[in-house]
């Protein structure tokens, strides 16, 4: 380990100023590379998702990240894109899918995305504001906040046009949303009441809309990234986790955190982004392709998590996690507390914009 700190710099293009961030990140990967547990000494992890066809022949590839497992429908998607893609652009176009946190965490892929060090990546909702802070009305509390909502949200061409616009001016276009379920608390602990909750520690994404709503509801939190949390839960460095119960159960959160409450004060998304000078290069038809399969593929997925969360909710029940839902009046009053986020982002998401999603979704101040 002797000499790291030396080599600890950050490169190009920071996004939105946010050096401590990035120099973490690459820190992390440097950390994983010396002590020998980086993914190059371990055995591809993309091995069960090996394409049927040989990519070599590609004339143009897109290397693609995302930050965890595909055994979720709204991460496999990627490689349901991979592969109806080759098979649209007759071998042209290699979707270079990277599951897993296997380059990098999310903060250091959206950086390397702006530079064009990769192509795409499917970014969370609570960390694509960094790049494009009209990404954060999806993570505002209790606005997107059910599969209906989403697929309303999604279907109005001129409000979610604009969403997609969002970072645009970094040279990064979005094109469509994949999810994976409605959000909620895991905890080692019962959450019965609100006031359970306050002495717990709350693992949360490295997410500024999601710092103001917990902020707002007066809990205590620990930004982490995501491939830290296990060992934190088992640890009791953190004594709750944000998440969704799908995710939750697919990646053995619930073996430690063994309560569930179901909050669904949003949905978790994933914004499918692309270098916007990549895409450029590439042949008119092939634009149109990329983004037609994505979108498609995107459409299927939407319908495939919704299933695939009943599964889960299911799955987890059986296997003794405990459901436990807040009261009515507690929910109200986490309903009014975030009310202070809406006036907070309204500025950055811009006003007129926000009233339009309000109207669009049925949400009173």
């Amino acid at each position: 380990m002797k000499g790291i700190g030396a080599r600890l710099f950050c490169v190009g293009k920071v996004v939105r100023g946010k050096v401590a961030e990035l120099c973490l990140a690459v820190a992390v990967s440097l950390v994983l590379t010396v002590t020998g547990i980086g993914f190059a000494q371990q055995k591809d992890p993309r091995e069960a998702w090996k394409p049927k066809f040989d990519p070599s022949g590609a004339k143009f590839v897109m290397k693609v990240s995302i930050v965890s497992s595909p055994a979720i429908e709204g991460f496999a998607v990627g490689f349901r894109i991979r592969d109806e893609l080759w098979k649209r652009t007759n071998g042209q176009v290699f979707y270079d899918y990277y599951p897993l946190s296997m380059l990098g965490g999310e903060i250091e892929v959206l950086n390397q995305l702006t530079m064009g060090a990769v192509q795409g990546m499917l970014c969370s909702f609570v960390v694509a504001p960094k790049i494009g802070p009209r990404f954060g009305v999806v993570n505002l509390p209790f606005l997107v906040d059910s599969f209906d909502k989403l697929d309303k949200f999604v279907g109005d061409k001129e409000i979610f046009n604009h969403f997609l616009s969002a970072a645009e001016s970094n040279g990064v276009m979005a094109v469509e949303i994949s999810g994976y379920g409605n959000y909620g608390w895991a905890s080692v602990k019962p959450i019965k009441t609100l006031a359970d909750a306050k002495p717990l520690k709350f693992r949360i994404a490295e997410a500024d809309v999601n710092q103001s709503i917990y902020k707002a509801w007066g809990l205590n939190i620990v930004p982490m990234p995501w491939p830290e949390v296990q060992i934190a839960l088992k640890n009791g460095v953190i004594d709750a986790l944000d998440q969704t119960a799908m995710v939750c159960n697919i990646t053995k959160k619930f073996e430690v955190a063994k309560y569930w409450t179901p909050v669904n004060y949003a949905q978790g998304l994933l914004i499918h982004m692309i270098n916007k000078s990549f895409y450029d290069s590439l042949p008119p038809d092939l634009q149109k392709t990329v983004v037609e399969v994505i979108r498609e593929e995107c459409a299927k997925t939407r319908d495939l998590t919704r299933k695939q969360e009943e599964t889960e909710i299911q799955k987890a029940k059986a296997s003794g996690v405990e459901f436990i839902p807040l009261p009515k009046e507690d929910m109200e009053r986490m309903r009014k507390e975030g009310q202070v986020v809406f006036k907070e982002w309204q500025p950055k998401i811009g006003a007129e914009y926000l009233k339009k999603v309000e109207n669009l979704l049925g949400y009173k101040q």
